[in-house]
């Protein structure tokens, strides 16, 4: 204490006390910076858009193993699986739009009503579907289809990776959508089947790699699909990688993104 009373070490104090409050009102604009980005991006992955990856074959060509893209969540309304605890929310959909023959579609698979399924919408409810001989006949109407050029196709034979060149087509439904399949045998167990009628208040899925999916062809297995397990669109590709990187492998990136597929519209 000076001779009137004065602490020589108030200042210092104060200076102290001072950064402390600084420093914790830092820490403070960080978090909540950061708990409304987390906010934000829940509302947009529930609402809007969602990211998806595509680990598997079956719809290829348009979708390959590897493949990025965004699935809008609001284009056929939403359901209780349109959320990430929504089960036992609501039945049936809210502000619905119905799908249309030929979208890519994101949807629950009925037999657990929890693994994300990514097929192309081919029958309506009512529609009569069936494969004969390799073609596609809705409503005992043949689906026009015409051959491209062959695709290269990869697949593991046990003994390591071999590429195979597979027939190509494009196929136009309908209602003037095109895309394109590949078919790898004229023998497959799929490539003749029953006549499927989709129920009311449900759809029928297939693959575009079409000896290798398991689809709504498969009524053990997929079947015919609830209208309220829709999750949403397939819009655009935002990222893509062939799987020969590792994640610590950074010096492979370059080599292993598929940068030709970023920014394609399905």
């Amino acid at each position: 204490m000076t001779e009137n009373g004065a602490d020589p070490n108030e200042p210092s104090a104060a200076r102290a006390r001072s950064k402390s409050a600084g420093v914790l009102s830092g820490w403070l604009d960080t978090f909540k910076t950061v708990f409304y980005a987390i906010i934000l991006a829940v509302v947009v992955r529930t609402f809007a858009y969602e990211p998806f990856h595509i680990p598997s074959g079956s719809m290829i060509p348009t979708l390959l193993i590897g493949d990025y893209l965004f699935v809008s969540k609001f284009s056929y309304g939403y359901s209780k699986y349109s959320f990430p605890f929504g089960k036992g929310m609501f039945e049936g959909r809210v502000w619905e739009t119905p799908p249309e023959r030929g979208d890519v579609i994101v949807f629950k698979l009925p037999r657990d009503n929890e693994t994300d399924y990514i097929k192309r919408l081919i029958g309506l409810p009512g529609d009569r579907i069936q494969m004969r001989d390799e073609v596609l006949f809705i409503n005992n109407e043949a689906v026009e289809r015409r051959p491209v050029d062959e695709y290269d196709y990869d697949y593991e034979d046990g003994f390591g990776l071999e590429t195979v060149k597979v027939r190509q087509y494009v196929e136009t439904l309908p209602n003037g959508v095109s895309y394109r399949i590949i078919e790898k045998s004229d023998r497959g167990t799929l490539d003749d089947t029953e006549v499927y009628v989709v129920p009311d208040g449900h759809y029928f899925f297939m693959g575009d790699n079409r000896d290798g999916s398991s689809d709504s062809r498969v009524l053990s297995n997929v079947g015919y699909v609830p209208v309220e397990n829709l999750v949403g669109r397939a819009e655009v590709l935002f990222f893509s990688t062939d799987g020969t990187a590792k994640f610590w492998q950074v010096w492979k990136w370059p080599f292993a993104t598929r940068f030709s597929r970023f920014g394609n519209f399905l």
